[in-house]
């Protein structure tokens, strides 16, 4: 896990030493353990690199990495986990290899198979591969897009980076922000992560489960993964549906508890972190694989007390059946302000809320010296998290309405429609203009995909919050956030071969009667607290947003609101928007629906006030 950068000048000049040292130099963060960079022999292409040593720490894991024969030079971003397979089918091919690492592995799958190794990998990966015969650049990003990779293209350069930030600081291109793009996410904060578009004009987003080639200064962009394309035969029976499912998931943890350095968990006391958390355990007493790290017993529990959020009771319990003693960090109202602008700043992008507890629990594994985390994303959007006692009207209310806008472009731009009159009715809608000044939704990965004609609302409704909206900003989020303290996340849910079997399942395997996660909830039974397993509550990890807006955040609220920005009044109708604000206040009556509604409104102002 790392950060990567490079720059190829189209027009055979030479790259400065100092632009591809700052390029690298502002991934620092991702990459504590060491820095290297690479030119070709003319100096017109340098790759970057800031490493975190997980596989192989030692110098056989330097990057940029050579091939033996020193042809292809790789800068690469991620987790194969299945490498010691890949390895042995390469060996078996005749093909020696000097390193321990998962690097060295991709270096001679692409002299094997080329584009071919992609669907081979298990794993998450945003990588960059240079020709030095050929002079051709191949860039490829993982199935989910769990890892980022960006890039900028202008008459005399391109260049990525693991980050958007680092392309804007780096000044090697003029930046701008997209106007566009910043009405969007104020409406729909989930609209823009699964796009190629991002705030800034300047720069783009390698779609996930796409590859990049650049030949003869011609870029091209293909789509190398369809999930509707690997949905695999379902088993006969009930029975053998959830085998089949434990059978993968525990396999999915097995192999991400392959490190060469410590590991451990961020456990919530939700159902997908103790999911996690148990198998970890019940992987151990089952017998450790080859590389396999025995120093797995850290769980750090985020608590809030006195909140509305805390779910401590439960992590407690969870901790005590994995047989671990978690470390606890908590949150309460002095967490508020101190660190803010910090995970602002990490953040670089607008969310329906700070992600401190994020931020502050990674802080905290780095502060232990435990350096990759198991963590339980993707399963929600997988498996229908989102209904909660009380609820279960609005979530078939959901789906529907999800399903239609399928249907075509002028079906989503209906959605628009409706989102903007409800949010109008609750009083939090504060853009200029009507919905002819919001642009049509951006064409995110999966819109187009045809799905299986038997597939329900609710089928249609997660594929689409999976690939395109919900999870894309969640991951974009999360490894900003860990990779702020140079921590990598790992995620069994995601493992492509749990994902596509899992989205074959019939709806009533994710949702039935009053549950979601049906199909795991079944294939955990003896394997964690039964209070947990058949839990219904859904706490999302998010700061104690009303709490905080009503106390500790009021004064930086104000002190926002009365700044001057420009940019933001042409887009924003501030006095509305003040006044809305101040009356919450005042009354000290923020709620979760205010709060997620109005923040990406202050997150905007707060990024266009530092521009």
């Amino acid at each position: 896990m790392c950060g990567i950068a490079g720059i190829i000048n189209l027009r055979g000049n030479a790259v400065e030493s100092a632009e591809i040292s700052c390029l690298t130099g502002l991934l620092a963060h991702r990459g504590p353990d060491g820095e290297g960079i690479w030119f070709s022999a003319d100096r017109s292409v340098a790759f970057g690199h800031r490493r975190l040593a997980i596989i192989d720490p030692g110098p056989g894991g330097y990057q940029p990495m050579l091939s033996a024969d020193g042809r292809y030079v790789i800068v690469y971003n991620g987790e194969i986990y299945n490498f010691l397979e890949l390895r042995r089918e390469l060996e078996a091919l005749g093909t020696p290899f000097r390193t321990q690492s998962d690097t060295e592995v991709i270096l001679e799958a692409w002299r094997v198979w080329r584009e071919g190794m992609l669907p081979r990998f298990n794993g998450m990966w945003a990588l960059a591969i240079f020709d030095t015969e050929t002079k051709n650049l191949f860039l490829a990003r993982d199935r989910f897009g769990i890892k980022p990779l960006l890039y900028a293209l202008t008459p005399e350069r391109l260049a990525f980076a693991s980050e958007q930030r680092a392309l804007v600081q780096s000044r090697l291109f003029t930046t701008s922000i997209d106007i566009d793009v910043a009405r969007r996410l104020m409406l729909d904060a989930f609209g823009v992560e699964g796009s190629e578009r991002t705030l800034c004009r300047e720069v783009r987003r390698l779609p996930a489960g796409h590859f990049m080639w650049l030949r003869e200064q011609r870029l091209e962009i293909r789509r190398w993964w369809n999930t509707v394309d690997h949905l695999p035969a379902l088993p006969k029976t009930d029975a053998e549906r959830v085998e089949r499912f434990r059978e993968l998931f525990q396999d999915a943890v097995a192999l991400r508890m392959r490190s060469d350095v410590p590991i451990g968990t961020c456990l919530s006391g939700g159902f997908d972190s103790t999911a996690v958390l148990c198998t970890m355990a019940a992987h151990e007493e089952a017998g450790m694989g080859p590389r396999d790290n025995a120093a797995w017993r850290h769980a750090f529990v985020a608590t809030f007390p006195g909140a509305s959020n805390d779910e401590r009771p439960m992590a407690e319990q969870a901790a005590a059946w994995a047989k671990v003693d978690p470390t606890f960090v908590k949150i309460g109202q002095n967490d508020a302000l101190p660190d803010l602008d910090r995970i602002l700043i990490d953040t670089d992008d607008v969310y329906i809320h700070p992600p401190s507890p994020v931020w502050l629990i990674y802080r905290e594994l780095r502060r232990q010296k435990v350096v990759v985390s198991l963590d339980g994303h993707g399963a929600d959007e997988l498996m229908g998290a989102y209904l909660q006692e009380g609820q279960s009207a609005g979530f078939r209310l959901r789906n529907a309405l999800a399903g239609f806008s399928y249907s075509s472009e002028w079906a989503r731009r209906g959605l628009d429609l409706l989102r903007m009159l409800t949010i109008k009715q609750q009083g939090h809608y504060f853009l200029r203009g009507g919905l002819r000044d919001i642009p049509l939704p951006f064409p995110l990965v999966g819109d187009n995909d045809v799905l299986p004609p038997d597939w329900g609302s609710l089928n249609r409704r997660l594929y689409r919050m999976f690939h395109g909206t919900v999870l894309p900003t969640i991951l974009r989020n999360f490894d900003r956030l860990s990779m702020a303290h140079g921590i990598e996340a790992r995620m069994p849910f995601m493992d492509w071969r749990l994902v596509t079997y899992t989205m074959a399942l019939p709806e009533t395997s994710k949702s039935y009667g009053s549950y979601t996660k049906v199909i795991a909830r079944r294939a955990l039974e003896g394997r964690m607290p039964e209070s947990i397993r058949m839990s219904r509550r859904k706490v999302g990890f998010t700061s104690p947003m009303p709490e905080w807006l009503n106390g500790p955040l009021s004064g930086w609220l104000s002190g926002l609101l009365d700044r001057k920005v420009a940019a933001f009044a042409e887009l924003v109708d501030e006095k509305r928007l003040r006044d809305a604000a101040n009356r919450l206040t005042a009354a000290k009556t923020w709620d979760w629906e205010s709060a997620g509604r109005i923040w990406p409104y202050l997150n905007m102002k707060w990024i266009l006030a530092r521009l």
